[in-house]
């Protein structure tokens, strides 16, 4: 939480570039102040709230907590999120173990589609698995989990929808981000898919849904398959192209 401290003197100092800070009496912890121009004849205090990107990004999505809980991460969020069920990670684990081929899934360090089928049947929700073709995707009413393959790793991840060409994803393991559809295309594993339907006597929640404000969740170098990189002529430029990962590459550890 930023406060933004402007103040004036105005005949005195007006365009005489003087800055000034104000210490407010009870200002609540976490809380800055910016020093700013003087530029008013009484001191004015306006509370700003700043979200943390990392925050942002991993905004509606349940972050897997070990390298082989995908597919749990990305199913709870899809509950949680979506369908509005109060379930962790680890309890949808223990589901899927008791309910699945537990010595398979002990071998292959991960669950399948299967497992998560034969696990939301016992919470009482409707699902079901397709193979299908992008222009299938687009017209998807659903969050639905995908699997993908990249670079040798078999990874889940939440498909939340396609807009403008872009897919936009709820990863569990790098979070909200975006591919191109020729990019998508290339990691979807076998084009499957996995749906979950919402009761229906209970309405969906909105959380996965795409919306018009989703501001930092991607740049430019992201959707890109090889980033643009310009000869860099400042920190600045150059910290902002280490941080996006040159081209935005999500995490590999599945």
């Amino acid at each position: 939480m930023f406060v933004l401290v402007l103040g004036t003197l105005a005949a005195l100092m007006s365009g005489a570039g003087v800055t000034s800070r104000f210490e407010p009496a009870d200002r609540p912890q976490g809380q800055i102040e910016l020093p700013q121009a003087i530029i008013g004849a009484m001191p004015v205090t306006h509370a700003v709230g700043i979200e943390p990107h990392s925050e942002l990004k991993y905004r509606h999505v349940v972050r897997q907590a070990y390298d082989y809980s995908c597919g749990s991460a990305a199913l709870v969020t899809i509950l949680k999120y979506y369908l509005g069920l109060s379930v962790g990670e680890q309890q949808a684990m223990e589901g899927m173990l008791e309910r699945g081929e537990k010595q398979k899934i002990i071998e292959r360090r991960g669950f399948s589609l299967l497992d998560m089928k034969r696990y939301v049947a016992s919470l009482g929700i409707e699902s079901a698995g397709f193979r299908a073709e992008i222009k299938d995707l687009i017209t998807l009413d659903h969050p639905a989990i995908v699997p993908i393959d990249y670079a040798g790793f078999k990874h889940f991840v939440v498909l939340r929808g396609i807009r403008d060409g872009l897919v936009y994803v709820a990863d569990p393991s790098a979070g909200n981000i975006v591919f191109s559809l020729h990019e998508f295309a290339t990691l979807w594993d076998r084009n499957t898919l996995f749906v979950l339907y919402p009761p229906k006597d209970r309405p969906p929640q909105g959380q996965l849904a795409l919306a018009d404000q989703e501001l930092g969740v991607f740049d430019t170098d992201r959707i890109r398959d090889q980033a643009n990189l310009q000869p860099l002529g400042n920190a600045y430029l150059l910290q902002r192209a280490i941080n996006s990962g040159f081209g935005g590459v999500y995490s590999r550890r599945h």
